[in-house]
């Protein structure tokens, strides 16, 4: 029976946290908890940068440390290696957006098959993850879903990208690695995810390597999941499924609005959490056939999947099921969790940081719009901060 408070645990969750680290995150996400702070900060970082003012120092000390492992991947093994001394896994995830040019997107489609051979040789790092905007232009991807007519040149264009999507998948399947494939905007979606069944069918027939993202606050996402499950039993392959909530939301109802057609999101928060919960639900229901990437920041949704778990006499180590949060966000759910369960992950984001000030920026974006789970991120780190100086006055008297 799992304890129903356990995420309460600040020692555990902060066990890794130095006091200099925990004051930083403490006004970090004090600062996020003001709203109209973040746009301004956002608009003086971005006019620092353009102007070549040096601020990168700042960056680095701040929001880059508390959200990025390093800027490149030998730099975010010291990392990695500390978190898995408390059972917690690491996903290295290239976070430079914005590209938009071919021999950028074949550095990119070779960065990602390189993060997957390091992986390949670290116990520590399970999964690889791989964003398909990374790998050819947003607009192709939009033509694609949409069935629109393309151009020869655009033709190649769409091959190209199926090929560099194909060798990251096949670089995955070589090396025994598993891969996120991440989601995007509903308007380029169908393509990628016609790419990932595709994947899946070739390289998931043992067991799962491609896993496509499902953002559950589009109310579409368990119909999805159980058509795709009729069709991986019928051509007998398994299905690996990374569920999140979704990252999008104000700009598909913006833009749904705008074009006049329904909006792919869900009607609010509460009918959002009740379709990630049946998504999970089913998943778990079907894990012979269904692998499944938990990432989620809801103390809820993570607390009732360790409950299924449980009554389902799944092993806490079964690598069918793992948990994950972003870096710098959720500690108290990653390792909490990770003292109970052997599969917690921790997506840990690198770069050059001016590459991955975007990243960065959209982080504190989420965290000043989300005040629920932020307010509650900031009141567990107060908590730690008291606990620790009330250890520090005993040990004075």
């Amino acid at each position: 029976m799992i304890d129903t408070k356990i995420f309460n645990n600040t020692k555990d969750a902060f066990v890794l946290k130095s006091d200099s680290d925990l004051n930083r995150s403490l006004f970090i996400f004090r600062l996020m908890s003001i709203p109209f702070l973040v746009p301004l900060l956002t608009f003086f970082t971005n006019l620092s940068l353009k102007l070549r003012l040096p601020v990168e120092w700042i960056i680095r000390k701040t929001i880059f440390a508390q959200f990025c492992g390093g800027e490149s991947q030998n730099e975010c093994l010291p990392l990695v290696k500390l978190m898995y001394t408390k059972k917690v896994h690491s996903v290295l995830d290239y976070s430079v957006e914005g590209k938009d040019t071919e021999a950028e997107f074949d550095k990119a489609a070779k960065n990602k098959i390189n993060i997957i051979k390091f992986a390949a040789n670290a116990k520590e790092i399970p999964f690889a993850v791989a964003k398909p905007t990374g790998l050819g232009r947003f607009d192709i991807w939009e033509k694609v879903t949409s069935n629109k007519q393309l151009s020869v040149n655009e033709e190649k264009e769409w091959e190209r990208i199926q090929k560099r999507f194909e060798s990251v998948c096949e670089a995955a399947y070589q090396n025994n690695t598993k891969l996120l494939i991440d989601a995007e905007e509903s308007w380029m979606q169908d393509a990628a995810d016609t790419l990932c069944e595709r994947m899946m069918e070739k390289y998931n027939k043992e067991q799962v390597i491609i896993y496509n993202t499902l953002q559950c606050y589009r109310w579409d996402r368990l119909s999805y999941v159980k058509e795709m499950h009729d069709r991986a039993k019928q051509k007998n392959y398994k299905l690996g499924f990374k569920i999140v909530r979704g990252a999008y939301m104000e700009k598909e109802n913006r833009r749904a609005k705008r074009k006049g057609y329904p909006t792919p999101i869900c009607e609010n928060k509460e009918a959002t959490d009740v379709n990630f919960n049946a998504v999970m639900t089913y998943s778990l229901d079907n894990l012979d056939d269904i692998w499944m990437f938990i990432g989620t920041h809801n103390e809820v949704s993570s607390y009732m999947a360790l409950q299924l778990m449980g009554q389902k006499e799944i092993e806490s180590d079964d690598d069918r099921v793992w948990f994950g949060q972003l870096y710098g966000m959720s500690d108290h759910i990653s390792y909490n969790i990770a003292g109970v369960n052997s599969n917690a992950i921790k997506l840990l984001p690198f770069g050059p940081i001016r590459d991955v000030v975007p990243y960065l920026i959209r982080r504190a974006e989420e965290n000043s719009s989300v005040q629920g789970e932020a307010g509650r991120e900031l009141a567990l780190l107060k908590e730690e901060k008291q606990r620790r100086e009330g250890q520090y006055v005993k040990r004075v008297e």
